[in-house]
């Protein structure tokens, strides 16, 4: 299955294609699932890391070389018990790549007849009372670090219906207690955009600046606070898992996620207003 000594690339192959497809990625989550598929596809079927000399390669190889080896991939991606929407991932990033190589005339084969897997689950997409989130909110302790951060952000998921990637990203400077102003860059946004903020996410959030201590503008609004990794900046992991867990704590048997929040809050939204938002 594996193409252990891949040719010499072609002379004409000068150019970083990957790091030119990641850069061309406006959301840093795409970049790094891009990137981690791609070095999983490379390592698995090259015992490569993705070099530039690897990747123009693989963009050198004929159309049905260039099939063959992906399918395999496929073939490998589910003997190792990965899910089909796991494995699709894996290979929208190979297709990106080799997409993004056509567009500028490094490649000239396509992988369109390299077929997703079909997935089946259900998922339940109904939302939370704003009842529940009280639930939710109500149990967390607020005498910690964590705990004061956590009630926050909860605040500001449902408050302002803010994606997780908007909380991550957000700075100290971003942030005006006396305007009751965020900053926040939206989904596929290349500027920030104000948007206004309830007293009860200022107070929150105060608590927590007071808490944490000063610290540099652009430093993260909201980071770590385990010792390990004190002052970084949360990942959208780690905003999933304060939803989960608080929810779970609170004894929410729905699976919480921080877009059922989101959703559920623009849904309470337009019951209040009867639609006129």
């Amino acid at each position: 299955m594996l193409f252990v000594n891949p040719p010499a690339p072609l002379a004409n192959f000068d150019q970083d294609i990957l790091t030119e497809l990641l850069r061309d990625k406006r959301s840093p989550n795409t970049r790094r699932t891009y990137s981690k598929g791609l070095k999983d596809f490379f390592v698995t079927m090259t015992q490569f890391e993705p070099s530039p000399d690897a990747v123009a390669w693989f963009l050198s190889l004929g159309r049905f070389q260039a099939i063959a080896l992906v399918l395999r991939y496929r073939a490998a991606l589910l003997e190792r018990g990965l899910t089909p929407a796991t494995v699709n991932v894996r290979l929208s990033a190979v297709k990106s790549l080799v997409n993004y190589a056509r567009k500028i005339g490094k490649c000239e084969y396509s992988l369109e007849d390299v077929e997703g897997l079909r997935v089946e689950t259900y998922r339940d997409t109904t939302g939370v009372s704003p009842e529940t989130f009280k639930q939710i909110t109500s149990q967390i302790q607020l005498n910690c670090l964590k705990g004061v951060r956590d009630a926050a952000i909860l605040r500001l998921l449902w408050d302002n219906a803010l994606r997780r990637a908007e909380v991550c990203s957000l700075d100290l400077e971003d942030y005006s207690a006396g305007d009751l102003k965020l900053l926040i860059k939206g989904k596929g946004k290349l500027t920030k955009e104000s948007i206004s903020l309830s007293s009860k996410a200022v107070v929150l959030i105060n608590d927590w600046l007071g808490v944490i201590g000063d610290r540099a503008l652009d430093k993260p609004l909201f980071c770590t606070v385990d010792r390990a990794t004190f002052g970084h900046r949360l990942s959208g992991n780690a905003i999933y898992n304060i939803v989960r867990n608080s929810s779970e704590s609170a004894g929410i048997t729905k699976m919480m996620s921080p877009h059922r929040i989101r959703h559920s809050a623009i849904t309470a939204a337009l019951d209040a207003t009867n639609g006129d938002t």
